[in-house]
């Protein structure tokens, strides 16, 4: 795991020391080592994190005879398969590191070779021959990739904050961001935070050559249900994700593991069996489940190192949280995934999670209905429509929101696992400059139109893939992880492991009224005892809402919501009115205001000269 950055120009030679700079804003993705490339037209910097040939991996590489140069971050885990080949083919390697079979392997194959890789990943190859740029990510968004054309530079790398040092990088705010933000909790956009800041989506890579970018799609995510008994296929899936699991550990260094309450982690460590597991939670009992972790690991022999997250560290830490999350970020899970990547790497470089889990095999309750909806949902369209018109003017009644949920289709009301404001309490928020642009379903439905003829269950999960997947859970993963130079893999989100889940049919996904991801757990029964197999979903519950009707917190929030900056953005007394509501019990509003507040914290970090702050110091 490591990271890169830099700049192609059409005119100048690359300014080195810009070059040196923006390699540094990014040294807590590699603090191992450091590299640098410059020619008369491409500058590119690469931070390492030793994990593969500790010796003589450093790159950016250069192929035989200078033409190609790589900058790769992410690890390929069938590379030694793709060496063999190439070595057949007649490809010489001077190092043991998967970096220079990607490159060689692009030197044979051309793009074709990101069909060959298994891994997660994203770089750029260089063609100082033709000043060409090849610049691709991996089919899930594990790894991350920006991109941004400033008149004739064309900027790259693995954050966007690597750009800001560079001289002829413009910062702005992007102001078509924030409402969608509003809803979705995270950047939901494919132009980021920052204006002209553009995300490599995933699975897709680019050619860029003067001044012109062409970007093509190699990857897609369909669903092809076929039949097959539940026994059998429990099998197949413990089979492939242990194979994944073993691909996983491939290292020169030791391998740790996250350890949750939740099933998703418990079976990667249970196949792993790392020498150390490490898990998180608060000192509030309803949001701590460091006891189940713990027993866990004595049932199974492993050893756990566990921390308890105070609420004063959990404040203290959001300026350095929003710094490392690039973009604003508010998904309370990812505090406490920084103080749990902080704990682990204070004795690993490399940990196993179980992201993915959940969007691959069905595991979100909101996937889930209930028979009575089912059945319900097989009436006529205007019949449903009617009665939720006549339900939604009447007093509130039980079953009122059944009936005017299930009149609906998925696409008028699922945006993923978070749903903040809609559209007119964004509106509501926002000053008028901020509530133009698109709406969330703006975003959403070009995907729900993809799987058109899909039934619930799979438009959501393909609608998850594509945006909750990559742009939350994924990004506050690699950045919480990268923040302290500690390499994340995620055993889940593997090719072998999605060419299992796809062929699920959504029958077999449920059982009960709570049991998700049924032949998951069903996989999991040989390896964990019965009660984690059946253990309800809680992902990192944080106990923000508790803290938020405390009078010191309550403070905090009214004085920064009241600062005179804020007027730009948003209606400071509507915001107010909302942390009263909370604070007084009238209502729970948490959400809406943890969205904002990351929001404003993100921008004192990123815009301190347009706030009156200091510039933040990681």
């Amino acid at each position: 795991m490591c990271g890169f950055t830099g700049f192609v120009s059409r005119s100048a030679p690359p300014d080195e020391k810009a070059l040196r700079a923006m390699g540094n804003a990014i040294r807590h993705r590699g603090p191992d080592g450091e590299g640098h490339y410059t020619d008369e037209r491409c500058g590119i910097a690469h931070r390492r994190l030793s994990i593969i040939d500790l010796e003589k991996g450093r790159q950016p590489i250069v192929s035989p005879g200078g033409r190609y140069v790589i900058a790769y971050n992410g690890e390929t885990y069938n590379f030694r398969e793709l060496r063999e080949e190439l070595s057949g083919l007649g490809h010489s390697f001077l190092t043991d590191c998967d970096t220079e079979v990607v490159l060689h392997g692009y030197m044979e194959w051309g793009a074709q070779v990101l069909a060959k890789m298994r891994g997660m990943f994203a770089f750029v190859i260089w063609d100082k021959e033709k000043r060409e740029l090849f610049g691709a990510r991996d089919p899930f968004g594990i790894k991350p990739f920006y991109y941004a054309q400033m008149g004739e530079l064309f900027f790259f790398g693995s954050e966007c904050k690597s750009f800001l040092p560079h001289p002829g990088f413009k910062k702005e705010l992007n102001p078509n961001a924030l409402k969608l933000y509003l809803t979705f909790q995270y950047s939901a956009l494919n132009e980021s935070f920052f204006k002209g800041v553009y995300r490599l989506l995933p699975g897709h890579y680019f050619l860029h050559r003067e001044g012109r970018t062409e970007f093509a799609s190699y990857n897609t995510f369909s669903f092809e249900p076929e039949n097959m008994p539940l026994d059998k296929r429990a099998a197949q899936i413990r089979e492939v994700v242990a194979e994944s699991v073993k691909a996983h550990e491939i290292s020169d260094v030791e391998v740790g593991s996250f350890l949750s309450g939740g099933i998703d982690s418990s079976l990667i460590a249970a196949l792993s069996r790392p020498d150390k597991t490490y898990s998180v939670g608060f000192a509030n009992k309803d949001f701590d489940e460091t006891g189940e972790a713990q027993a866990l690991c004595r049932e199974l022999g492993l050893r756990n190192i566990s921390k308890t997250i105070s609420a004063e560290e959990f404040f203290d830490a959001l300026p350095a949280i929003q710094y490392y999350a690039d973009e604003p970020n508010a998904n309370l899970s990812t505090v406490p995934l920084y103080f749990l990547s902080q704990l682990a790497a204070q004795d690993v470089k490399v940990v196993l999670s179980g992201e993915g889990a959940d969007e691959l095999f069905g595991g979100y309750i909101t996937y889930h209905t209930t028979r009575p909806y089912r059945l319900y949902r097989k009436a006529p369209p205007a019949l449903r429509k009617a009665v939720a018109a006549w339900a939604a003017k009447r007093p509130p009644f039980h079953g009122q929101g059944f009936l005017t949920k299930a009149a609906k289709g998925v696409d008028e009301y699922f945006v993923g696992q978070a749903f903040i404001f809609d559209d007119g309490e964004a509106e509501r928020a926002l000053t008028p400059a901020y509530r133009g642009g698109l709406t969330w379903r703006d975003v959403t439905q070009p995907y729900f139109q993809a799987v058109e003829g899909a039934d619930d269950l799979i438009k959501m999960q393909y609608l998850d893939l594509h945006l909750w997947q990559p742009l939350d859970i994924l990004r506050k993963a690699d950045r919480m992880t990268m923040a302290h130079s500690l390499e994340l893999r995620v055993p889940y989100l593997d090719r072998e492991v999605w060419a299992v889940a796809r062929a699920i049919p959504s029958s077999q996904k449920m059982r009960g009224k709570t049991m998700t991801k049924y032949p998951l757990r069903l996989a999991a029964e040989p390896l964990l005892p019965q009660d984690w197999v059946r253990r309800d979903k809680k992902g990192f519950p944080v106990p923000f809402i508790a803290w938020l009707r405390e009078e010191k917190y309550y403070n905090w929030a009214k004085d920064l919501i009241s600062q005179p900056y804020v007027a730009e953005f948003f209606d400071q007394k509507y915001l107010l009115d909302l942390l009263d509501t909370h604070y007084s019990g009238r209502g729970r509003t948490h959400r809406k205001l943890y969205t904002v507040l990351s929001f404003l914290i993100w921008y004192q970090v990123y815009f301190p000269e347009q706030c009156g702050a200091e510039p933040f110091a990681p």
